[in-house]
């Protein structure tokens, strides 16, 4: 557990077992806790008197964004994106807990293919400006602010990664350099998902920040700051969205010429098959009784051969005035 207080001098690192007397004092208290443990748990209940509803929340899995008012605090759940193989996007949980005069972060849990780093991001982002003096938030909604907008930054930026892969995609396509198709399809498919995966995030935190200002969890003074992060996970999304929407005039613009390309193919399939079927049918019928092992009927064969020629020739005429190669 990291204990942080923030003062108009800066930020200094304290020890855990100082909380009780940082708590209602001057400054603004900033607890990160990388790993949520029973230790957490049990110190953070004491001095703070969390929910045993959002204790429970922050040991387990969350699989939506949430956010539960409570009469000392707001507990809040969010989610940002880390690639992962094939085409997989993690969804790292970020926890808050935002309180008078104080901000609990907590992380994960997270899978264990995840980089432990990968679920720090937003935080470690948000201190390196506290330390270099860019960021001097007064109060824990402040705070909040600075750590949500970092995450918000952190989706448009897996956005940005993705909308280069469908730039690339869409020049494989219209340049006709496909290699594997079924390759080229799978990842044509990982990257939608991955704009999938971007968008809900961005819906379901909008959806969160929107229930926040319609509670006005912040009052009065933190209330644009809870409509400025609805407004970017809002857009974010429609962007998210609208990529999403391109690829797949991508995917099927790749469909369609591969489709055309095997309705060419069956059809001239279909020519060889016509052509073919009266030779096979003449030759079944006639034969076993043009060869044989003694003799061979020389004439007979000959015209039977020229009326294969000619009826193959006249289909193939047919065929081609039909326009079906």
């Amino acid at each position: 557990m990291d204990v942080r207080l923030i003062t108009a001098d800066g930020v200094e690192r304290r020890d855990p077992a100082d909380l009780g007397a940082l708590l209602g004092g001057p400054g603004l208290v900033w607890i990160d806790v990388p790993q949520w443990d029973e230790e957490s748990a049990r110190l953070l209940t004491a001095h703070l008197g969390l929910h045993p509803r959002a204790v429970a929340d922050c040991a387990d899995r969350n699989p939506v964004p949430k956010v539960h008012v409570y009469p000392e605090h707001v507990f809040v759940v969010l989610h940002a994106p880390e690639r992962g193989t094939r085409g997989h996007v993690h969804y790292l949980e970020l926890d808050q807990f935002v309180g008078p005069g104080y901000l609990v972060t907590v992380h994960g849990p997270w899978n264990a293919a995840v980089d432990p780093a990968a679920a720090t991001v937003e935080t470690a982002a948000v201190l390196r400006r506290l330390e270099s003096g860019k960021l001097r938030p007064t109060t824990s909604a402040d705070l909040s602010f600075a750590l949500v907008t970092a995450l918000a930054n952190r989706l448009r930026t897996y956005l940005t990664t993705l909308t280069e892969e469908v730039w690339r995609l869409e020049r494989t396509v219209t340049g006709g350099h496909l290699g594997n198709p079924e390759m080229f399809l799978e990842e044509l498919f990982q990257v939608r998902h991955g704009l999938l995966a971007v968008r809900t995030m961005c819906a379901l935190s909008r959806e969160v920040h929107g229930r926040m200002r319609t509670l006005a969890v912040f009052g009065p003074a933190g209330a644009p700051l809870v409509v400025d992060l609805e407004d970017q996970f809002s857009r974010v999304a429609a962007m998210a969205d609208s990529q999403r929407e391109y690829l797949q005039g991508v995917i099927e613009f790749y469909q369609t010429r591969t489709n055309t390309k095997m309705t060419i193919a069956a059809e001239r399939l279909a020519v060889i098959a016509a052509v073919t079927l009266p030779v096979t049918a003449l030759s079944s019928v006639m034969g076993m009784n043009v060869i044989v092992n003694d003799t061979t009927h020389w004439g007979v064969l000959a015209a039977l051969l020229t009326v294969m020629a000619v009826m193959s020739a006249a289909l193939l005429v047919w065929a081609h005035r039909k326009g079906w190669w």
